[in-house]
């Protein structure tokens, strides 16, 4: 009897390593196809603080390995945020079994909408906070400093912040799912707006440089996105009570 209890357990950790080596695959094999590219790759995602140093500067490597190392690296997590897609579709394909109908019908889009913020975060930090961030940085620098950033350091910096923003947009996501599941509602979100304001612009202020501008670059687009949230939050409690009441 014991042993029938197990085996359904040892399947789904089978079938969760199964879906893990894929993922792991598919990363890998990106990785591979963008290797040849790894120096372009590291320039390009160089540029917002390369462009904005001294005619005649440039970075600098302190560690031996970093110039050889940093490239791969940067183009390993490229190939990781590529793979996003296929990693959260491995996840669906491994827990939608267990969902509910009308929970499978809500999971396609919060997964598809997870990873375009996600992607729309790192964009959102990459085209508007770097280039801010980074005139801040060098324009405060003494006159008599020359400014020679770290390859190895500059590149945890920006993943970083890639995280830090991608993760940020992911507010209307989990106000959603906090709504949907019943944990809180929209009205007593709302009502928690001051405090969520407050937040925005705390977390802004520990993420960007200490001036008002680039805070509310960071904090402005999150409290839309709340706002956001409790918007869709609304929508998708009232329809199961519309469809309900129409039956």
């Amino acid at each position: 009897m014991s042993e029938q209890k197990n085996q359904p357990f040892i399947d789904h950790l089978i079938e969760l390593r199964d879906r893990l080596l894929k993922t792991l695959l598919v990363v890998v094999v990106i990785f591979v196809c963008m290797v040849p590219f790894a120096s372009q790759i590291y320039d390009f995602v160089a540029d917002p603080l390369q462009d904005r140093l001294v005619e005649g500067a440039g970075m600098i490597a302190t560690e031996v390995t970093s110039p050889f190392f940093t490239p791969f690296k940067t183009t390993f997590i490229l190939a990781f945020f590529i793979g996003i897609p296929y990693v959260l579709y491995q996840a669906w394909a491994f827990i939608a079994p267990g969902l509910y109908q009308n929970e499978k019908r809500l999971a396609v889009p919060i997964l598809v909408s997870s990873v375009v913020l996600f992607y729309a975060g790192m964009a959102f930090a990459y085209y508007v906070v770097f280039p801010i961030l980074f005139d801040f940085f060098i324009s405060s620098a003494h006159s008599d400093i020359k400014v020679l950033p770290d390859i190895s350091r500059y590149l945890d910096l920006v993943l970083k912040l890639f995280f830090a923003f991608g993760f940020a947009f992911e507010i209307p996501i989990a106000t959603v799912l906090l709504i949907w599941s019943g944990a809180v509602d929209a009205q007593t979100l709302a009502k928690k707006r001051p405090y969520v304001i407050v937040g925005c612009f705390l977390i802004g202020m520990l993420l960007t440089p200490p001036d008002v501008i680039s805070q509310s670059l960071l904090a402005i687009p999150m409290w839309l996105l709340f706002e956001l949230g409790i918007l869709i939050g609304r929508w998708i409690k009232r329809k199961p009570a519309e469809e309900e009441a129409d039956g």
